[in-house]
C-alpha cells in the first residue's frame, strides 16, 4: 500500500492525504486508486510517498512494515518527460532540518537510512473539467462621472469567493479613457480562474474610475455566476453597478450606472501542462543588480551584505522563484549574469556579465550554483551602475527569438534595488520580448520608489514603445519588501512573494502558443519498466 503525505507550507507538518487500495502479494504493485490534488504552477507543492508491506485490517501504520519512501514536489512530477517520474525508494524515516526544511534522514523501523529499496513511478494527469476557457466582452451606460475635467477612465475587476467567503482577483479589463459607456474589449479566462469550476459560485465585479497616481475611485459593483453569465447576451445579464456608501447616505439612489453582457462563448483549449507534459522545456534566468546604490557589500546596511546566519534579500528572492521554476528544466543548468558593475580585469562597465565569469558559458548548475557564483562575484566586481534592464532583456530575447517552435520558453527574473536609467530601451526591449516565448518577472529590493516597474508591469495600461504597443503582457514586478514578514517566518512570506510573481506565468505561456497556433506535442509513450517496481498515480 502507498500513503501520500502533502506538507502545509505554513508548518511544514506533513499531513496524510489518502492511501491506495492494498495488492496482495507482488513486489511490482501497479495501484489503481488515484489521488486528486489541486496543481499551482506557482506554488512549491511538497509530496512524500510512504510505502507499507499491510499485514493486517489495523488501519493503524504502525503496525504494519514500512518499505521505503520517497520525496519529490509535484511540479517536478508535472516536469519530467510525459509527467512521469521515476524515484528511488529509501528505507529509513526522515526528519526535516530545522531551518532548511529539507528532509534528513534517520534511523528507525530497524532500516539503513539511506537503502534503496526499489522505485516508484508516480504521473500525473489533467483532469479535463480543467479546460473550458470563456470568451466574454462588456459594455457600461451612464458611469458616474469621477474626473473633474473629464468624464471617467473605466476599467472592471472581476473576484472569485472563495470557500472562507473572501475574493480572489482574477482579472482586469483594460481602461477606456475619458467615457462614462465604455465598451471594453472581449477577454478569455480559464473557467476555473473565474468560478473553480463551480458554475454557481459568486463571482463579483468591481467597476473603477482609473488615476495615473494608483488611487483609483471606487464606481460601483454588482455580483453575478458563470451559470448567469453562460445565458450569453440578454435581460439578464444587464447589472445595475451599485455604490453602496451612496446607497446608503442618498434615498433617491438609483445605480452608478449599468454593465451589460455583450457575447459569451466557452471552448476547451489546450492548458499549460499539456504543453509542459509534451516536452516544453521552461527556461530560466536570473539577473541580479550590482549597481553602487546597493551599498558597500561589506557593510551590514547593504543590500548585498553577506549575513552567516541569513540569506540577503537578492538571494531570498532568487530561492523562492528559482526552487519553483527549476522542476520544469530537465538540465537544471541556469544562465545567471549581473548588471550596473565594473567587471575585471578592466574595470569596464558591463551591463550583461557572467556571475561566474564565463562569457562562453554563464550556465551555473542548480539554484545553489547561482547562488555560489552571486556570492563569488560580489568578491571580484565592483558595484558601479546605472541601472540599464534592456542588455539582459536582449540577452535572453535573442535566446528565445532563436526557438518559437513551442519547445522551450524563456523566464527572466531580474532582482533590482534601484530606479532604472534606460527606461526608453528597456520599453523597446519589452514590446520587442512579447512577440517571443518568455516572461519576465522583476522583483524590487530596498527603499527605493519603483514607479516605473508598475508602468513595465503593464497591468493596467499595455506598455508601449515608438507607438508600438506590447503583443503580449509580460513583466509582472512586485516590491519585495511587501513581503517581509514582522515575525520573521521567511519560508512562509517568500512562499507568498513566489505565488505572486509566477500565478501569471501559465497565462502568459498560453497566449504566446495561441497567438502562435502552436499545439502540443503528444506526450511520449509510457516508459515500460522491469524488476522491483511501485507505481502509483496521482
Amino acid at each position: 500500500m502507498c500513503v501520500l503525505y502533502t506538507q502545509g507550507i505554513e508548518t511544514k507538518q506533513w499531513r496524510e492525504f489518502g492511501r491506495t487500495e492494498v495488492i496482495d502479494n507482488t513486489l511490482n504493485p501497479d495501484f489503481v486508486r488515484k489521488f486528486i490534488l489541486d496543481y499551482f504552477f506557482e506554488e512549491k507543492q511538497n509530496l512524500r510517498f510512504d510505502l507499507y508491506d499491510v499485514d493486517s485490517k489495523s488501519p493503524d501504520l504502525s503496525k504494519h512494515d514500512f518499505l521505503g519512501q520517497t520525496f519529490c514536489t509535484l511540479g517536478e512530477i508535472v516536469g519530467s518527460p510525459g509527467s512521469r517520474l521515476e524515484k528511488h525508494l529509501t528505507i529509513g524515516a526522515f526528519t526535516l532540518h530545522s531551518k532548511t526544511g529539507k528532509p534528513m534522514p534517520s534511523v528507525s523501523n530497524g532500516g539503513i537510512p539511506g537503502k534503496k529499496c526499489g522505485t516508484i513511478i508516480l504521473s500525473a494527469e489533467e483532469l479535463g473539467n480543467c479546460r473550458d476557457v470563456a470568451t466574454m466582452q462588456f459594455c457600461a451606460n451612464k458611469l458616474d462621472k469621477k474626473d473633474f475635467f473629464g468624464k471617467s477612465d473605466p476599467f472592471m475587476v472581476f473576484y472569485r469567493s472563495n470557500e472562507d467567503g473572501t475574493f480572489t482577483i482574477c482579472h482586469k479589463t483594460e481602461v477606456v479613457k475619458n467615457t462614462l459607456n465604455p465598451v471594453w474589449q472581449s477577454f478569455s479566462i480559464p473557467v476555473r480562474a473565474l468560478c473553480n469550476g463551480d458554475y454557481d459560485r459568486t463571482i463579483k465585479v468591481e467597476v473603477y474610475d482609473w488615476d495615473r497616481d494608483g488611487s483609483h475611485d471606487f464606481i460601483g459593483e454588482f455580483t453575478t455566476s458563470y451559470r448567469e453569465l453562460a445565458r450569453g447576451q440578454s435581460q439578464f445579464n444587464v447589472y445595475e453597478v451599485v455604490n453602496p456608501k451612496k446607497k446608503m447616505k442618498k434615498k433617491k439612489y438609483i445605480n452608478s450606472g449599468t454593465v451589460t453582457l455583450l457575447s459569451f462563448a466557452t471552448e476547451s483549449e489546450h492548458t499549460f501542462l499539456d504543453y509542459i507534459k509534451g516536452g516544453t522545456q521552461i527556461n530560466f534566468t536570473v539577473a541580479i543588480d550590482f549597481t553602487a546604490s546597493n551599498g558597500n557589500p561589506s557593510q551590514s546596511t547593504s543590500l548585498h551584505y553577506m549575513n552567516p546566519y541569513q540569506l540577503n534579500a537578492y538571494a531570498m528572492a532568487l530561492k523562492a522563484v528559482g526552487e519553483i521554476i527549476q522542476d520544469y528544466d530537465s538540465d537544471k543548468m541556469f544562465p545567471a549574469l549581473g548588471f550596473g558593475a565594473k567587471i575585471p580585469p578592466d574595470g569596464r562597465v558591463s551591463h550583461e556579465f557572467p556571475l561566474n565569469g564565463n562569457s562562453d558559458n554563464p550556465h551555473c548548475s542548480g539554484i545553489e550554483g547561482i547562488l555560489e557564483a552571486y556570492h563569488e562575484s560580489l568578491k571580484t566586481v565592483q558595484l558601479y551602475g546605472p541601472t540599464n534592464f534592456a542588455p539582459v532583456v536582449n540577452h535572453v530575447a535573442r535566446y528565445a527569438a532563436a526557438v518559437q517552435d513551442g519547445s522551450q520558453y524563456f523566464i527572466l527574473l531580474i532582482i533590482t534595488d534601484g530606479v532604472i536609467s534606460d527606461m526608453a530601451q528597456t520599453k523597446e526591449a519589452i514590446v520587442n520580448a512579447a512577440k517571443l516565448p518568455m516572461s519576465i518577472i522583476i522583483v524590487g529590493v530596498g527603499q527605493a520608489e519603483f514607479d516605473a516597474m508598475v508602468e513595465l508591469d503593464g497591468d493596467d495600461i499595455r506598455i508601449s514603445s515608438r507607438g508600438k504597443i506590447a503583443e503580449r503582457d509580460i513583466v509582472q514586478f512586485v516590491p519585495f519588501r511587501d513581503y517581509i514578514d514582522r515575525t520573521g517566518n521567511h519560508v512562509l512570506s517568500m512562499a507568498r512573494l513566489a505565488k505572486d510573481v509566477l500565478a501569471e506565468i501559465p497565462d502568459q505561456f498560453i497566449s504566446y502558443m495561441k497567438g502562435r497556433s502552436i499545439k502540443p506535442n503528444p506526450a511520449p509513450p509510457p516508459y515500460a519498466p522491469t524488476g522491483q517496481t511501485l507505481q502509483t498515480e496521482i
